[in-house]
This record gives structure tokens, sequence and C-alpha cells, in this order.
């Protein structure tokens, strides 16, 4: 009987930590910063919504990934091969059936917290379904206005999630808006370190497609973002050399090393980027709300 425990207890782990991979990439790029977004966006966060609001996120997510990686396994075989279909730890048809299965269970999930995050929910299963089964992500440019949209319903539900609130305020509303501009016209800085598979394996990406482009639009974008994002919430003077001068750092790693570790690097420092933009609606709520 202990034996027998012992086995479901690794079969459990493993089933779990399947589920994990299909979403390890994103971590960094997604889960943590609209964690941290939705904690400092909400108008009154409660620390007991944390664990909530970082289950909700990550089982959209999950949604999401399972879908993506199921569309183009070949890819994953190149890029990232130990994820968990080119791993051989879940079949496509498996893999399928918990997508779908995860559908329902999202929006039951949402709905807890009022229509609002129930439409969210609603919203980005729609753009997941365009995105990913109706071919959205062929080309750079819609690749990068449907994430960014798809983002941005990620990142108002998770704020009411984290909030007393079952709707978002001005503020809310004001920071979720910029998010999507900044990710639509940033997102493409995840693109530079998969180029190689990319091109292998005929991916259109804006990356692939203006590679000049795509990285001066990093050298000029994220400094300039950092600036403006400081200047809309009232960042202080050292706050917002700091974060422009980390900012113009990032944006030109892209345009100045160019190899595949490199850009790994560059992405990594993006992501920290990303997530600092994420708390300065926070800075404004702690310094300037009523």
């Amino acid at each position: 009987m202990l034996s027998q425990a012992s086995d479901s207890g690794r079969r459990i782990s493993g089933h779990i930590m399947t589920l994990f991979l299909f979403t390890k990439s994103d971590v960094l790029t997604t889960l943590l910063p609209v964690t941290l977004f939705a904690l400092a966006t909400a108008p009154n966060p409660h620390a007991t919504r944390i664990p909530e609001t970082i289950i909700w996120i990550w089982m959209h997510l999950l949604k999401f990934d399972i879908s993506n990686q199921i569309q183009d396994p070949e890819e994953d075989k190149r890029n990232k091969p130990d994820r968990p279909l080119p791993a051989g730890r879940i079949t496509a048809q498996n893999a399928a059936d918990v997508r779908w299965l995860l559908v329902p269970v999202c929006l039951m999930f949402s709905a807890m917290y009022g229509r609002q995050t129930l439409a969210s929910s609603a919203c980005f299963e729609a753009l997941s379904i365009w995105y990913n089964e109706l071919g959205g992500h062929k080309t750079g440019f819609s690749k990068n206005l449907l994430t960014a949209v798809g983002y941005t319903c990620l990142e108002a539900g998770a704020t009411i999630v984290a909030g007393s609130n079952p709707r978002i305020d001005s503020i809310s509303a004001r920071a979720v808006i910029f998010s999507c501009a900044v990710f639509a016209t940033t997102l493409h800085a995840q693109d530079f370190k998969d180029e190689e598979g990319d091109r292998f394996t005929g991916r259109r990406t804006l990356v692939t497609l203006f590679p000049t482009f795509a990285r001066m639009s990093m050298m000029i974008g994220v400094p300039l973002w950092s600036f403006c994002l400081s200047r809309l919430w009232n960042v202080d003077l050292v706050c917002s050399v700091a974060f422009i001068a980390y900012g113009t750092v990032v944006g030109g790693r892209f345009m100045v090393y160019r190899t595949a570790s490199a850009d790994k690097n560059s992405c990594k420092l993006y992501s920290l980027w990303f997530t600092l933009a994420h708390l300065l609606p926070g800075y404004w709520r702690f310094f300037y709300s009523t």
C-alpha cells in the first residue's frame, strides 16, 4: 500500500511538472509581471487574494500555452525541446483534452469575481482561438497586436481578482491601456532569441521579416516608453533617471549585441524592465491617490 501511494505521488508530481513546463517560459514574461501589475493597480488590493490572483493568471496562461504549443510542435523541437510535447511527457491529443477542459473551469472561476472578470476570461479565450487555431500568429504585426490585447484581458481580470471591487476604476483602466500599448510595441523582444528556429520553420515574426527595424524599434522604443511612463505616473526625478537609464541599456543591447546568447540575456533584462514598468501605477497610488 505504501509503494502504491508512493507511485501515485510520483505520477501526480509528474503531471504537475508537465503542466508547469507548458508555462515555464512565460513565468518571467507574463505570470510575474501580470501578478505585480494586478497588485499595484487594484484600487484596494488584498494580500489574502495573492494566491487566487496567481492561480487565475496561471490557469489562463496554461490554457493559452497548451493551445499554442500543440499547433507546431516541430518548432519546439528546435527552439525549446524541454517543453512537454517534444520531450514526450504528454501526447498532443491529451494536451488538447486538457486545454478544452480548462475552458469551463476558467470561466466558472472567473464568474466568482463578477461580470468584468468573466468578460475578461471570455475575451481571452476568443483571442486564444483566433491567435492559435485560426492563424493569427502567422505575421509579426498581428501577433504583437493580438498578444497585447490578450495580455490586456489578463491584466484587467487579474486586477479585479486582486482587489475588493468587482470592477476596475479609472486609474486601473489607464494602466491597462498603456500596458497594452507598451506590450504591442515591444513584444518582439521575446522573438530575437528564437530567430534562428523561426526562420528554419518559416514562422513570420517582426524579427524575421524586418530584423533591422525590429532592433531599432527596441533601441528607440524602450527608452522612450521609460520616459513617457515616468511622466505619466509622476515618478520622482531620481527614480525616473534610473528607470530611463536602465531602459536605454536594455534597448541598446538589442542593437549592439546580436548573437543568440546575447539576445537571450537581453530578453531577460527586457522582462525585468517590463516588470518594473508594471509597478509604476502602484507608485502613483501610493504617493498620489487619496
